[in-house]
């Protein structure tokens, strides 16, 4: 794809519009999907799509951060309109349900894919409101904007004004609602412990950050790879992606680190240690599916089966 448009809506926070370079036309998506933008070769990282109503592009927006691992550094420092840059998906595991009311709760960048759920919850007639926290208001990308358009229904807590997202309060009571969270890692764990005694599937988080743990030891298990008639043993140094990889089965991948969902695979037989930040909590009690990128065999059952 082709950046056809750069802009800077807030501070170190730059928006790319990517249009197909053959000209063809895109796939649909649905709100809460994220992109694979490969900046650089061997430099990916994951991006949720801004806006439903954006005519023949996709449209992200990245936050440059000095701390992270270099991504968001080289989009603000090396991408430009003309360049041209290989995209995956889009990929979706933070979907957006327009039948339920809907309780926006956003952290910064966090914002990316709640416009987008904004615009299809308009579309569809469903009741919502947005609580949107940053530091400063021109760091809050798209806030102004929202503000002008929906008024009360979108709430600005902004640090540096004095303002604070209670966030035990706004979730105190259970309602009809699903609430969509995204922002930083410690929102997002206060949101689901605020709403843990809301009724099972009523809040979903969008993580891009490891979870804790992902690299603590583990241990030696066997894998049966059902559709290439191969098993593997799985050394406790070594993930379950690189052992297939070696094994000369080809698996889609992307992060390596559990957050983006590319590596999804089907579980037929085993119980598993998931240590991905991808699958919600009741998903990964069911073991259907791993992101083998990261998860394991659990210490008490040696052996899996996986549709590979």
């Amino acid at each position: 794809m082709r950046i056809a448009d750069r802009q800077r809506v807030a501070e170190d926070v730059v928006v790319l519009d990517l249009a197909p370079v053959d000209g063809t036309a895109l796939p649909d998506w649905e709100p809460g999907a994220h992109l694979d933008l490969e900046i650089a070769p061997g430099l990916e990282r994951q991006y949720s799509l801004v806006t439903t109503t954006a005519d023949g592009h996709w449209r992200v927006a990245v936050l440059r951060e000095s701390e992270g691992r270099g991504g968001s550094t080289a989009v603000h420092d090396t991408l430009r309109i003309g360049h041209e840059v290989v995209v995956g998906g889009p990929r979706n595991h933070f979907g957006f349900d327009p039948g339920r009311p809907a309780v926006f709760v956003a952290g910064g960048i966090g914002i990316t894919p709640i416009a987008a759920m904004i615009d299809a919850a308009e579309a569809a007639g469903t009741p919502w409101e947005l609580h949107y926290a940053g530091r400063s208001r021109d760091r809050m990308a798209f806030a102004a904007e929202l503000v002008a358009a929906y008024g009360d229904r979108v709430r600005l807590a902004v640090a540096d004004e004095g303002g604070r997202l209670d966030v035990a309060a706004l979730l105190a009571e259970p309602r009809d609602a699903v609430t969509y969270c995204c922002g930083p890692r410690r929102l997002m764990d206060a949101v689901e412990q605020a709403a843990a005694h809301w009724p099972a599937g009523s809040v979903r988080v969008e993580r891009f950050e490891a979870a804790e743990g992902v690299d603590a030891p583990g241990e030696a298990f066997e894998v049966e790879l059902a559709l290439s008639g191969t098993t593997v043993t799985v050394p406790a140094d070594r993930t379950l992606l690189e052992v297939v990889e070696d094994a000369g089965v080809f698996v889609l991948s992307s992060c390596r680190e559990g957050t983006c969902g590319t590596c999804e695979t089907p579980v037929l037989e085993g119980r598993i240690d998931h240590r991905d930040t991808v699958l919600s909590p009741a998903e990964q009690a069911d073991d259907r599916t791993m992101m083998i990128c990261v998860s394991r065999a659990r210490g008490d059952c040696p052996r899996i089966v996986l549709e590979l």
